[in-house]
């Protein structure tokens, strides 16, 4: 198969699962992942990812840079309580989701400690490429979806850097854990501040451009994020991911309302390379990949699933911000995505090339826990919202109108005689 089939079925297979998703209201993300397997490997063969070769890593990474760079746009933490809710959260899932992530996989999959602490690193990232969909579509409110968008774009580019480190540990490049910890702040650090000038040098370029001229905006911004992201990786690797995360934010501090035009073309990009992308890495998957680990690695992906309420617990110690429902959706919510499905993919090409055994079984438990939190929490996280009275209320025009003065106009076109107005306030479906 050539390399232009491969991309025509993966846009393809994506486009059909959003349309499925659109027609039905199935969750987009578990269709996504499903029609990735039908094409794929685990299927029809029809889509055969290893075709292309080495171009596709730096093309998977440059593509979840504009997802990781969009969320930034829209990350906002005002207040300290929602600040203090995703720092505590990040930093109690930073080393407790570590330790038991690793200790499940050793325990229950056999894996050794050195692959069992990579696979715990890798773990940590919930994916905004999944978690971003799977809010909007069940209309989560907006304080929790905050704190769920803050913790991925936060930990995704997090975990990726650890799992680096800690392949490097396993594979004898790095002898000692304090080498791991130096060079986690320094990556992290050094990609914050490198994608902070990038965003800082993007704002002052568009703020001289002219608002009308919102496609020389757009590819002006592209073209900035896409070098930094490059440049980064290669002075710092795997650095890229926080750089763009932080481009974004500071995009989106500085510009304000600018921003928010520019990021409705943003958005529409990354959804689109959601769409592709997701079907692409899961075709890559074989259930020979998967068999091997048997129920055992069933047992690690639904124990990781259950621990992350003993995480939750611990970081809303003395938070207010959080009540028990809060705390029990934000348990529940933690899908891995793209990122996760492409560092496993490397690492376990890396793995082999060293000749340590376990490189199948680390991806094939990776893949495993990126099929049951999507499918599961795909369909039934929006059930749990509904259920705990977390889902978004949204107004119709009516109401809307009543509750903005400037749209006073539009609600009397829509009041009955006698004043008293249509619109009421009510659930989102």
């Amino acid at each position: 198969m050539n390399s232009e089939l491969v991309w025509g079925a993966s846009f393809f297979s994506g486009s059909l699962a959003q349309l499925i998703a659109h027609l039905s209201g199935l969750p987009a993300v578990v269709l996504l992942l499903a029609l990735g397997l039908v094409v794929g490997q685990a299927g029809l063969h029809l889509v055969q990812p290893e075709t292309l070769g080495a171009g596709l890593e730096p093309l998977v990474g440059l593509l979840v840079s504009l997802v990781l760079f969009d969320g930034g746009l829209n990350l906002r933490l005002a207040g300290k309580e929602l600040q203090r809710t995703v720092i505590q959260l990040v930093l109690v899932r930073l080393v407790l989701g570590l330790v038991g992530g690793a200790a499940l996989a050793h325990w229950l999959t056999g894996l050794s400690w050195p692959l069992a602490w990579v696979f715990g690193a890798i773990a940590l990232a919930t994916g905004p490429t999944v978690i971003a969909p799977m809010v909007k579509q069940m209309r989560l409110q907006s304080s929790l979806a905050r704190v769920l968008d803050a913790e991925g774009l936060i930990l995704e580019p997090t975990a990726a850097v650890l799992a680096l480190l800690l392949l490097q540990l396993a594979l004898g490049d790095l002898s000692r854990w304090q080498d791991v910890a130096s060079l986690l702040v320094l990556r992290l650090g050094g990609g914050a501040l490198l994608g902070a000038l990038a965003g800082w040098v993007l704002v002052l370029v568009l703020e001289r451009l002219p608002q009308e001229a919102e496609g020389l905006q757009l590819q002006v911004s592209l073209g900035v994020l896409f070098l930094v992201v490059a440049g980064t990786q290669t002075l710092l690797p795997e650095a890229g991911f926080p750089a763009a995360v932080m481009a974004g934010v500071v995009v989106g501090l500085r510009l304000d309302q600018q921003a928010s035009r520019l990021d409705e073309l943003i958005a529409q990009l990354a959804q689109l390379a959601i769409t592709v992308l997701f079907p692409l890495l899961a075709a890559d998957l074989s259930w020979s990949e998967l068999s091997p680990l048997g129920w055992g690695g069933v047992a690690c992906v639904f124990a990781l699933m259950l621990y992350r309420w003993v995480v939750v617990q611990f970081a809303g110690l003395g938070l207010s911000y959080l009540r028990w429902p809060d705390k029990l959706m934000l348990s529940w919510v933690a899908p891995r995505g793209i990122v996760t499905a492409a560092v496993a993919s490397l690492f376990a090409l890396e793995l082999e090339a060293a000749g340590v055994q376990g490189a199948g079984a680390l991806k094939g438990l990776v893949f495993l826990t990126i099929l049951l939190t999507v499918v599961v929490q795909g369909f039934s996280a929006p059930l749990l919202a509904q259920k705990l009275g977390l889902v978004e209320l949204e107004l119709d025009a009516a109401s809307e109108a009543a509750l903005d003065p400037a749209a006073s106009l539009t609600a009397g076109l829509q009041q009955q005689p006698g004043g008293e107005q249509v619109g009421t306030l009510k659930a989102a479906e």
